[in-house]
């Protein structure tokens, strides 16, 4: 029963049980996006009875898109028509179309985002917040070719022959830890690293190791406090 079709988005009824909420924000970049490509992804609908004789089309999936279509002017829009599915059907298929199954590799999604250019253009249309840029933009910065990988790690990987001059390594001194805060703290656990940093003269090396040594101290200096307090 599944047709490909078109139809004026002003005459598809949203259903009852969306729980998908969009900010005004998320409203203009969507707007913004079927501007730019059009409304290229189909919108999902069933066939519902509205009285004994009419019937109607029911969003299943995509009803921001189709509230999108309608305030920029669009007359149609494509459209996937399901049929007239129960009402049971229909709320896994909405949820099911609401979700994501997969997730973005972050230097990749970086690299993806730079190709693109202007990145104030994107915004305008991609949904993505200033924090998820910064976000995913200070993960590409740590260049991954330069760690010093762990010995388990290595030893994963197929052995190279080795030059029969090895090269000369420097000590290892440092190793790279990666966490997630929140982030309504990300701006004061810089800002106290910074400070650390300047404070105690944790300028010598690399950005990274200067901002890691000014976090070991302010740790090891609260734990040995919390300890005094025992």
């Amino acid at each position: 029963m599944t047709k490909a079709q078109f139809a004026d988005p002003t005459s598809l009824l949203p259903n009852p049980w969306n729980t998908n909420r969009m900010s005004p924000d998320s409203e203009g970049k969507l707007d913004n996006s079927i501007r730019r490509f059009g409304c290229f992804k189909p919108i999902v609908v069933r066939e519902i009875r509205v009285d004994d004789e009419g019937v109607a089309l029911e969003i299943i999936g995509g009803e921001h898109r189709a509230q999108s279509a309608v305030r920029v002017g669009l007359d149609r829009v494509p459209i996937m028509n399901l049929g007239p599915i129960s009402d049971k059907e229909a709320k896994e298929i909405s949820l099911a179309d609401n979700a994501r199954y997969g997730a973005d590799d972050t230097l990749e999604l970086a690299k993806l985002l730079k190709d693109l250019g202007d990145l104030d253009e994107i915004q305008s249309y991609l949904p993505y917040a200033d924090a998820d840029l910064t976000s995913i933009f200070s993960a590409s910065d740590i260049a991954l070719d330069e760690l010093e990988l762990d010995d388990a790690f290595e030893g994963n990987k197929e052995k190279e022959p080795e030059p029969e001059i090895p090269a000369i390594k420097a000590a290892k001194t440092h190793t790279i830890m990666r966490f997630k805060v929140p982030l309504s703290d990300a701006e004061r656990i810089t800002e106290m690293v910074t400070r650390i940093q300047t404070a105690h003269g944790y300028t010598a090396g690399d950005q990274l190791t200067n901002a890691g040594d000014a976090l070991v101290h302010l740790l090891l200096t609260s734990d040995q406090s919390g300890a005094e307090d025992d």
